[in-house]
């Protein structure tokens, strides 16, 4: 996967052709800065600075559940995985558990099934540590990013402080192509 632009949101979809995908975005006048398809996912990317994170990742999370399932064919059919490059959220209640960002801040990465945020956090320096779902844990527990033990911090404070080692688990767990 190729570096993601600062201030961007990328969206991955499974189960749903780039045409159809787009075309959900347009529908919910979210404008499409790229988009692309490969390796059985369609992917958008959106311009964090004029499209609202509330809506991006609501429609990320929204169009694999019950709205949507009759136009795509059934339940369960669609999965995604959510993405952004924008800065964490800093707000007092946007750094624990399971508690809703601001508006303006959308956990960094999310992964959606049957209509709900299965699993999400931000990235990079320790953030994953405040995570809800466990979908990813085994692969952060290894590379010593969460867990009780986590010695490569302690000798190398800069690990993983840009996300770049949480954003390739991510992208090798779910087998995400590059995003141009």
């Amino acid at each position: 996967m190729n570096a993601i632009a600062p201030n961007t949101y990328l969206t991955y979809a499974r189960g749903l052709d780039l045409p159809t995908f787009t075309a959900i975005h347009t529908e919910a006048a979210l404008p499409v800065r790229t988009a692309g398809e490969s390796d059985g996912w369609a992917w958008v990317t959106h311009d964090a600075t004029t499209v609202s994170a509330e809506t991006v990742t609501s429609l990320a999370r929204d169009i694999t559940g019950f709205r949507y399932e009759e136009r795509f064919g059934g339940p369960d059919r669609v999965d995604t995985v959510f993405l952004a490059t924008t800065p964490a959220c800093e707000c007092p209640h946007g750094r624990n558990y399971s508690i809703p960002h601001c508006e303006d801040h959308p956990f960094h990465y999310s992964y959606s099934r049957g209509g709900f945020e299965l699993d999400y956090f931000n990235i990079g320096m320790r953030r994953e540590a405040h995570r809800s779902g466990d979908l990813l844990i085994r692969e952060l527990l290894a590379a010593g990013i969460v867990g009780r033990e986590t010695p490569v911090y302690d000798t190398d404070p800069a690990y993983n402080a840009d996300g770049s080692v949480t954003m390739r688990i991510i992208t090798e767990h779910f087998g995400l192509p590059a995003a141009h």
